[in-house]
């Protein structure tokens, strides 16, 4: 499961590039309040871009709020 399919159905379109990771400017286009700061503390391997697991424990840990499944 990609990043943006663990996000919730509808939300294909926040993995602009299909990468099958998220990058800060993804995640800031569906949750403009994150902040770099955050965004770093959510990717976990300090690679610059989230994969499922981070999405996931991002979501867990309230740092990121799964969308609705509109």
């Amino acid at each position: 499961m990609t990043p943006a399919l663990a996000m919730g159905q509808g939300a294909t379109e926040v993995d602009a590039n299909g990468d099958g990771v998220l990058s800060l400017e993804e995640v800031q286009a569906v949750y403009p309040e994150t902040t770099a700061e955050d965004f770093d503390a959510m990717d976990l391997n300090g690679d610059g871009a989230l994969d499922d697991a981070e999405v996931q424990a991002a979501q867990d840990a309230g740092l990121m709020a799964a969308p609705s499944a509109d």
